[in-house]
């Protein structure tokens, strides 16, 4: 099903460009204004090129460091890449990924999926920077179904940073494992559908490729963790209620062994907490979203969301279990999409560490 190539890719050269550590970002769309104002600072990094004053600006600035050497050009691979993180539950975990060039392809080919709405705003401007850049300068995060096709190398890494770290593959044919895969957008639906849009433009072969991370669903260091909901205004869930003295605790307490059969979400006011569990069929994040969307907020920090009530800053707070990723994928295949921040994928992938000129 997926078309997956090699990527022509490429990236600093810390010669010219200064270390690693002072050139990479979190992706585009999680740097406050602070954050960028202080990656800003650095001649090099790459939000120059994510978070640019203008498209026009963006595209600029990289044909200057593609003349100056400051970005150099690899011959094509496909590359492994590691990232060594704790989680938002303090665990210590590994993740691993192939990254390569993916043929952008429509939804209704059921090669791709998405597992979330999208919003206009986001892709028009990612739209124009990629149109002035024609660089692909961040990847997508998919996962697939199945073995990865091989382990970390065991040599030094090519590239190493912020627990991240690249190798580059000498066997090209190790794309091919994908060719019998359907694929999950797990972050990047909307750069996915940007994509889309661009090639529709051009209608190239090269305009039809995205740089992209392929995880297996098998990976032990595969991770959803909970975004939970935070709503300014009163609200209450329908179903049956259980009052419960501590909150967090019984969250812990549904989630071990839990097959979500049933729905479940702890419900917390400043007058108590109570479980509240719907009816089977629903997830977690459909049972909350039966409440709408007005006045609500995400963190993924349950103690946030527990101050916030407590400190008067928000009416409710309904902490979450993770959603399964076998029901994600299940949804998906079934054509449905979910609610708005139904996964939260951490580590984010880093930017900065290689490029897919198209």
């Amino acid at each position: 099903m997926a078309v997956v190539k090699p990527l022509r890719a490429l990236r600093y050269d810390e010669a010219k460009a200064g270390r690693l550590e002072s050139l990479v970002a979190p992706p585009y769309d999680v740097i406050s204004p602070e954050e960028r104002a202080r990656y800003l600072a650095h001649p090099h990094n790459v939000v120059h090129l994510t978070l640019p004053d203008s498209e026009a600006e963006a595209a600029q600035t990289l044909r200057r460091w593609r003349a100056d050497g400051v970005l150099v050009e690899e011959p094509p691979a496909a590359w492994f890449l590691v990232q060594d993180y704790v989680g938002p539950d303090r665990v210590a975990r590994r993740r691993s990924g192939i990254v390569a060039s993916l043929k952008v392809e429509p939804y209704e080919t059921r090669t791709v999926l998405p597992h979330e709405r999208t919003h206009a705003g986001p892709k028009e401007g990612r739209l124009r920077l990629l149109r002035a850049t024609e660089v692909q300068l961040e990847p997508i995060f998919l996962l697939y179904d199945g073995p990865a096709p091989l382990e970390a190398p065991g040599r030094e890494p090519d590239l190493a940073v912020e627990g991240a770290s690249l190798w580059r593959l000498d066997d090209p044919t190790i794309v091919r494992t994908f060719d019998d895969k359907q694929l999950l957008i797990a972050d990047g639906h909307h750069r996915y559908e940007t994509a889309l849009a661009y090639h529709a433009e051009e209608g190239t072969q090269a305009s039809a490729q995205m740089l992209v991370v392929l995880v297996s669903t098998d990976d032990p260091g595969l991770e959803i963790f909970p975004t939970h909901r935070v709503f300014a205004g009163p609200q209450q869930l329908e179903g049956e209620r259980e009052p419960v003295a501590d909150p967090e605790r019984a969250l812990e307490g549904l989630s071990v062994g839990s097959t979500q059969a049933l729905p479940a979400v702890v419900e917390v006011t400043r007058e108590g907490a109570a479980i509240v569990r719907g009816e089977a069929g629903l997830l977690d994040v459909q049972l909350v979203d039966t409440l709408g969307h007005d006045g609500i907020a995400y963190t993924p920090d349950s103690d946030e969301a527990l101050r916030r009530v407590r400190e008067s800053e928000a009416e409710v707070a309904y902490l979450m279990r993770p959603t399964r990723i076998e029901d994600v994928f299940a949804f998906a295949r079934r054509g449905e999409v979910l609610p708005q921040k139904t996964t939260y994928f951490f580590p984010k992938l880093i930017s900065g560490l290689l490029f897919h000129p198209l």
